[in-house]
């Protein structure tokens, strides 16, 4: 599952990043629980839990290129609103959301951001990310403008500053399945943006 790694600053501009080579992270009985305690380790041994998105993103893909398990574990969008949520670790304490989300083809997100750090790997499918920025405007505090957008594919991992902004449309013929895992969400940081009153509200 070869791709791309990007990351996404605070203020929306974004950046491809040099990408490990997969032939370098194949590991034997490599599971989920090893990549959780991987993943915890290195976050204990930084103060800024964001500096450690290279790290991150490598066993993102370390685990996806050796958990068939991981990559199988979604369902089929809702028909009711064009998405899925499969929550795979949930432990009282534990600080990190690890999920898999499936998006039905056309379905667009809100804008927002998480409040915390994150990084997404595309298992199946395709998603264009598009990215904000806030514009500094004295009328609207919470005023936004887009930055760009890409085309993430199968293979392709995107990690997310806290303040970053950005909505999602799954693009193509077949549902999107991503893998996704992010930081303790600080619920006083993450908001959803409404582009036409200028305002932002907690999400």
């Amino acid at each position: 599952m070869k791709g791309r790694d990007w990351l996404v600053a605070e203020d929306g501009k974004y950046q491809v990043c040099k990408s490990v080579r997969e032939w370098d992270l194949l590991r034997d009985n490599y599971r989920l629980y090893r990549f959780l305690t991987e993943v915890e380790d290195v976050l204990n041994s930084v103060e800024e839990e964001s500096s450690c998105l290279p790290e991150i993103r490598m066993l993102v893909r370390r685990l996806i290129v050796n958990s068939y398990w991981v990559r199988s574990q979604y369902l089929q969008p809702s028909p009711t609103t064009g998405t899925s949520v499969v929550l795979l670790y949930d432990e009282l304490g534990f600080p990190l959301t690890v999920q898999t989300v499936t998006f039905a083809p056309g379905t667009i997100s809100t804008i927002h951001n998480h409040g915390t750090w994150g990084v997404v790997a595309v298992l199946k499918g395709q998603e264009k990310n598009t990215f904000w920025q806030r514009t500094n405007s004295t009328e609207f505090q919470d005023k936004i403008e887009p930055t760009g957008d890409i085309i993430l594919s199968a293979g392709d991992i995107v990690s997310f500053a806290p303040g970053a902004i950005h909505s999602v449309q799954a693009v193509g013929d077949e549902p999107t399945v991503t893998f996704n895992v992010y930081g303790e969400t600080d619920p006083k940081e993450r908001f959803e943006f409404d582009t036409i009153k200028h305002s932002a509200k907690k999400f």
